[in-house]
């Protein structure tokens, strides 16, 4: 399943919501954090309900909610106590059965605890969870995060990251480098995806293009999208380049040429072929099947 485009629709805009999986996105998270104001979660609720059991509903991407933080509402007002996980999950769960969801996001994951609490939320078997991270504890405890029974992706937030350490952002995207890096390890080494943070300016395709290119080399599997004019940009740039789909391709067959004849390392036009560039060559290939059946 395919991650490349990650796009967000407010859970208070019924009409944008059921536009979104027209857009292109390999995924739409219909969002009850914070694109939706304290006084009108409840209606962002019914109405997120209300298109996820809606029969004419069925789109072909995956289809996600993000819920509001895991929480402790005693000793906060009316509103604040509204806004948490616990609050999202009591009005969605009675609907799981008919509706068309397949994920939840979890916002502000600050360690392992926090997937298993929201795991804890649900009777029955709890959806898969994308658990994203953004704050410094979640950062340095992003391979807890990872590791947690329910979670299927980390994704990383680069915005809430630097208001919580203090950190300035920047073009170059220096100052969120290491955390970064610090995900995207947490990921692969729990065999979980690894989703990166927006791009804030939806005008400047050029650079949304530079920074998901970018991603790509660090490792990413995919980038959220916060308008639908980025989904193209996004995918576009985790389709690999049919010169590169070829040498993959060619780096197979070969490969399973050498296990017929139970070699470990063969030569591609010239070139030495070990266990990473072979894994590196099933990324490609995936990635561009995931292109074609998009």
């Amino acid at each position: 399943m395919a991650r490349r485009s990650v796009l967000f629709s407010p859970g208070d805009r019924p009409e944008l919501m059921r536009k979104a999986p027209a857009t292109g996105a390999d995924v739409v998270v219909f969002d009850l954090e914070d694109a939706v104001a304290p006084a009108r979660k409840s209606e962002a609720r019914e109405a997120v309900a209300n298109v996820l059991t809606d029969d004419a509903f069925d789109p072909d991407c995956e289809v996600c909610v993000r819920v509001n933080p895991v929480g402790d509402d005693e000793g906060s007002d009316s509103q604040e106590a509204d806004a948490t996980a616990e609050a999202d999950v009591d009005a969605l769960e009675p609907h799981l059965d008919d509706a068309r969801l397949d994920a939840f996001m979890l916002p502000k994951c600050a360690s392992g605890d926090d997937v298993r609490s929201f795991d804890y939320l649900f009777p029955r078997e709890t959806p898969p969870v994308l658990a994203l991270v953004e704050s410094a504890s979640g950062v340095l405890n992003a391979e807890s995060i990872a590791t947690a029974d329910a979670t299927d992706a980390v994704v990383f937030g680069a915005e809430d990251l630097s208001a919580d350490v203090g950190a300035t952002r920047t073009s170059e995207g220096t100052e969120v480098l290491y955390a970064r890096e610090h995900v995207v390890l947490a990921a692969a080494s729990a065999d979980v995806d690894a989703i990166d943070t927006v791009y804030t300016d939806f005008s400047d395709t050029e650079g949304l293009r530079e920074e998901t290119a970018f991603a790509i080399q660090l490792g990413f599997d995919g980038k959220m999208a916060i308008h639908p004019s980025q989904v193209d940009p996004i995918n576009d740039a985790f389709t690999p380049d049919p010169e590169d789909v070829d040498w993959a391709e060619r780096v197979l067959d070969a490969k399973a040429d050498a296990d017929a004849e139970g070699r470990g390392v063969f030569q591609v036009d010239g070139e030495m072929i070990d266990a990473p560039l072979v894994a590196q060559a099933e990324r490609i290939v995936d990635r561009a099947r995931a292109a074609d059946d998009a």
